[in-house]
């Protein structure tokens, strides 16, 4: 599966069945996310067959079951650091499903787990990404079209439209898709975020999408 396939197929999976990830993925997945934070300067973790972050009322209300492996997005306090955990986390979040792996970006519906991961005194938990065998593959939602989050699509070369449609099947909370992008010339990209919920983190992660479906155009954010 090339990242594109991943990028179409991958939907938001709530409800995982009890199958133990083989010790083979999670060690493919445990060097990737080593390989980002030595890039980023985040402090993601794994975390294999745990079942208290989401053994809570907010778990259940968000309607999760099965969850037992998640990604803890952890990195330094800054302005930066929600953006940074979207951008490097939907790179895991887009493996673990080339992987043949479910997943789901989680923000508030579970409880932290202090004896589950590190986090340092100058660090801060974002979010968590939950992993696994799902028991079904998600569902496509309705989609914004590439003029609601572009103006100027008409003056722009096709790279720039093929992430702007990239960007549209990423992930955003509650399914908002605020933000705009914008073609600035050459190689250049504007990227820019609404209000709302996990908005920076949403533009992470929508910054990601579009690179993979620009590529192989380098792309210089502005």
């Amino acid at each position: 599966m090339d990242i594109m396939q991943a990028i179409k197929e991958r939907h938001s999976v709530r409800a995982f069945s009890d199958k133990p990830l083989p010790e083979e993925i999670v060690s493919q997945l445990k060097h990737e996310i080593a390989s980002c934070n030595a890039q980023s300067g985040l402090h993601m973790q794994l975390v294999v067959d745990e079942p208290e972050a989401f053994d809570c009322r907010m778990a259940k209300y968000g309607k999760f079951s099965g969850v037992r492996n998640y990604v803890a997005m952890i990195g330094p306090k800054g302005s930066t650091l929600d953006e940074d955990c979207g951008y490097y986390g939907e790179h895991i979040v887009l493996m673990a499903q080339q992987l043949g792996l479910n997943s789901c970006w989680v923000g508030m519906t579970y409880q932290k787990v202090p004896h589950a991961y590190e986090i340092k005194d100058d660090e801060k938990l974002t979010a968590v990404i939950a992993l696994g065998y799902g028991e079904t593959s998600g569902r496509a939602h309705k989609t914004k079209t590439p003029s609601d989050v572009s103006s100027n699509l008409r003056d722009a070369p096709d790279w720039f439209l093929r992430g702007v449609e990239a960007a549209l099947l990423a992930p955003t909370a509650v399914n908002q898709q605020k933000f705009v992008l914008s073609y600035e010339g050459d190689n250049r990209v504007h990227a820019k975020h609404g209000i709302g919920f996990y908005a920076k983190m949403d533009l992470g992660i929508i910054r990601y999408h579009f690179e993979c479906g620009a590529a192989p155009q380098k792309v210089a954010w502005v």
